[in-house]
């Protein structure tokens, strides 16, 4: 079966029992192990139990095929179901699990984590259209989820966040589950206790972490600059930075533009179109954003928009290595970029 939205977050509170394996796949890794962990303790609160729980890999599996189904159908000595952990999943799966799930033996719970599969995996075919299975996809948290997942963190440690800030860390946020809440940690420590995080907090605190990086890869790519673009991004993806997380924060860089240029179209100067902007545009970068005003008009900007939507679609649905697809949007921004206006 085939889980998303408020199915899937109500499975993960409650598992169907028909479901004896669960997919979580997708380009969030901190989600993705967030969510399989989830399940797992649903039904062996503590995952460190030998006796309850088993971890698998792919080479395990190649190396024993039937090991997926003997660590199923064993019975745990201290009592209670057992969980069977894979991880790195993958389509080289695919025959292992599709013998598992024609005769499934034992009660344990197979949770398999796995990257992002597009819709061509047969792995991900297999669990989607299985009635003792189920597939989660694990997308970057955006909008109200991103929010509910910061105020949430902030809310743990008696702190909530102020409009603009909540804003920057929106901005700032989101691309991997858990290096967003290892960010909001940070954030709760450097506040201290119990108040309310302003923009500045935010800025001082989560400023310098990776985001600017990306940060520096948006600026680059709004520049016209592709051989800087494409050193920034080879060295996100050495640091395992997802590419859909890459092409939201080109979102949210051209998103801003495409705000301002309207501001300006309407008759605002540069200035205040800036000013408009929340959370503002952090000082040290007010000089790239205000040139990049000037080459990158309403119109264009709406079709840079477009383009990124695209190529976020492209990698969630065709199957083409995300990264390859992340790579040629950036270089055909970077183009349309150095045209006239």
């Amino acid at each position: 079966m085939k889980l998303s939205g408020q199915k899937a977050e109500a499975f993960l509170r409650s598992p169907d029992p028909a479901a004896r394996a669960v997919l979580v796949f997708g380009p969030d890794n901190g989600l993705v192990r967030e969510r399989a962990v989830k399940l797992a303790k649903t039904i062996v609160p503590d995952l460190s139990d030998p006796f309850r729980v088993a971890e698998l890999t792919p080479a395990i599996l190649k190396d024993d095929p039937a090991r997926l189904a003997d660590e199923a159908a064993a019975m745990a000595l201290t009592g209670g179901r057992r969980v069977v952990l894979v991880r790195d999943g993958g389509d080289t799966l695919t025959s292992a699990f599709q013998s598992f799930l024609g005769n499934p033996l034992g009660d344990a719970l197979v949770v398999v984590e796995a990257g992002e599969l597009g819709p061509r995996s047969t792995l991900r075919k297999l669990f989607e259209g299985a009635d003792n299975a189920a597939a989660l996809a694990s997308y970057g948290d955006e909008g109200a989820s991103l929010q509910q997942v910061i105020a949430e963190e902030l809310k743990g440690g008696g702190l909530s966040a102020e409009p603009d800030a909540m804003s920057f860390l929106m901005d700032h946020l989101g691309g991997d589950r858990r290096l967003t809440r290892a960010e909001l940690q940070k954030l709760v420590l450097y506040m201290g206790g119990p108040g309310r995080v302003t923009l500045d907090d935010a800025i001082a605190c989560i400023g310098d972490t990776a985001a600017l990086s990306l940060d520096d890869l948006a600026l680059a790519t709004g520049d016209g600059d592709h051989a800087n673009a494409q050193r920034i991004l080879d060295r996100l993806y050495r640091e395992g930075t997802n590419p859909v997380a890459v092409l939201r924060v080109l979102s949210r860089h051209f998103q801003r533009l495409h705000l301002a240029a309207g501001h300006i179209a309407q008759g605002k100067s540069v200035d205040q179109a800036m000013n408009s902007l929340k959370p503002p545009v952090i000082f040290k970068a007010a000089d790239r954003f205000r040139r990049q005003l000037s080459r990158w008009p309403a119109e264009r900007v709406g079709q840079a928009l477009e383009r990124l939507i695209e190529a976020e679609t492209d990698c969630k649905t065709t199957g083409m290595p995300a990264a390859e697809i992340c790579s040629r949007a950036i270089m055909t921004l970077c183009r349309a970029a150095g045209r006239p206006r």
